[in-house]
């Protein structure tokens, strides 16, 4: 029988197709015939053979809240990408290449659904670049870094950084790198389980942001020095360019106006 052609290749015959492991030349004839070809059955099969693998690799993180079944569902989407940026010319297995892309997909799902109140993603993001700058900031420098510092290693305002930070108390952090025994589960459960004070911290930030919106530009930024970046009276009134009475007497008055605007 001649060999098939590229046209061939793109009106496949009807086959039925089987699981379980690939062997190296037909993992890679499949493979070329997707990369060559953009012949979609060659990655249907790929991904249909390829399953038993994502399964494998989602059961490693199995008992942690989330259905194994999700879970081989979120690594299928990592497979298809790996199948998608496979480099032919490297002349690795398909199964090597796509396991760390398939761990990756689950453990973002996995980050995805472990914040006790629904984040946007934007915050969730800064956050994580938030804790990283902060990190390497205390060790470089011996102490934690201040909100207007953390302003200038990340790029934002102060108002995104300190919504950032409010929606941290929110997350629930596991390892998602280690593989867990029985009692382990069971204390990671408890975790993302567990009430979370966060949704009271929203509601109370919330309304915050509201009587703040309502005092003059000046009263609010001593408000926030005072009690976001924990700054002194005295510190306050260096930076503001007023007296450390004006400082005290305006402290008074913003917080008398936020009990009057908040009830």
């Amino acid at each position: 029988m001649p060999p098939a052609s590229p046209a061939n290749l793109d009106h496949p015959r009807p086959r039925t197709r089987r699981t379980g492991n690939l062997g190296a030349a037909e993992e890679r004839a499949l493979l070329e015939r997707w990369h060559h070809h953009g012949d979609d059955t060659a990655r249907t099969e790929l991904v249909e053979r390829m399953l038993p693998f994502v399964h494998h690799i989602a059961r490693g993180y199995a008992g942690r809240g989330e259905p194994l079944d999700d879970l081989v569902q979120v690594g299928a989407i990592g497979l298809v990408h790996a199948i998608d940026r496979f480099d032919l010319e490297r002349g690795l297995r398909l199964s090597t290449f796509a396991a760390p892309t398939i761990s990756g997909e689950i453990k973002r799902h996995f980050r995805d659904r472990a914040w006790a109140v629904r984040t946007p993603r934007d915050l969730q993001e800064l956050h994580a670049k938030l804790r990283t700058a902060g990190e390497r900031f205390g060790s470089r420098e011996g102490r934690a870094p201040t909100v207007a510092e953390l302003c200038e290693l990340v790029g934002r305002n102060e108002e995104d950084v300190l919504d950032a930070l409010e929606a941290g108390r929110n997350y629930t952090a596991a390892s998602l790198d280690a593989r867990t025994g029985d009692d382990e589960d069971h204390a990671v459960l408890d975790a993302l389980g567990s009430a979370d004070a966060g949704y009271d911290r929203a509601e109370e930030r919330a309304l915050l942001r509201r009587g703040l919106a309502a005092l003059p530009e000046r009263e609010r930024r001593i408000v926030l020095l005072r009690y976001a970046r924990d700054l002194s009276q005295r510190e306050i009134a260096q930076e503001i360019g007023i007296s450390q009475m004006h400082v005290s007497r305006l402290l008074r008055r913003s917080i008398d106006a936020l009990r009057d605007e908040l009830g």
